[in-house]
């Protein structure tokens, strides 16, 4: 029996995210949870030096 893992970091900012997308927008859950990976994979790319 494997004990339960927490969420990762990356994993809790695209639940944060796709909780605000799902606040402000009418999308569903998938639709959300798609546009939440995206939005953070394009703020990862953003050079250190330009956050």
């Amino acid at each position: 029996m494997t004990a339960p893992t927490s969420p990762t970091r990356y994993q809790l900012r695209i639940d944060r995210v796709k909780k605000i997308v799902m606040e402000d927008t009418k999308l569903g859950d998938a639709k959300a949870l798609a546009l939440a990976v995206r939005m953070v994979h394009e703020l990862d790319t953003v050079p250190e030096p330009v956050r």
